[in-house]
């Protein structure tokens, strides 16, 4: 195999993976919109004293830090602990990226529910109150 056949190889492979990750962001982006409100951090600390505010996270990461507030659904639960979130209630989600958002939002729109909303910066760059659990 020649230098000039593997570099098609290579490009091929590199355009190959460009084309999947940029179809997943917009599978991601397009479900979002169609199962949730993306809102920014101001609209969402507006809002969520009269929300369920619940954090997709794990509980370890939960636990390391989370929205004052907030209480944990992790996503790998998610499917088992929606019958515990209320559908009269405006329901704010978050995440550190918005891909557990997302899925978990669109779970939530196939039940049945409609009043969704996204963090879009997800709690990566949260500047609000926090809590932390105390270590022992």
């Amino acid at each position: 195999m020649g230098i000039r056949q593997f570099l098609l190889w290579l490009n091929l492979i590199l355009v190959s993976v460009l084309l999947f990750f940029g179809a997943n962001w917009l599978f991601y982006y397009f479900m979002g919109k169609k199962s949730a409100t993306i809102i920014t951090e101001e609209e969402f600390k507006a809002g969520m004293r009269r929300a369920q505010i619940i954090d997709v996270r794990e509980k370890n990461e939960f636990d390391a830090g989370h929205i004052l507030g907030a209480r944990n659904v992790p996503y790998t639960l998610f499917a088992d602990s929606m019958g515990g979130i209320r559908k009269d209630l405006p329901i704010y989600l978050y995440d550190n990226t918005k891909t557990l958002s997302v899925r978990a939002a669109n779970k939530l729109r196939k039940q049945g529910y409609t009043n969704i909303f996204i963090l879009k910066t997800g709690y990566s760059e949260w500047s609000g109150k926090t809590k932390k659990k105390k270590m022992l």
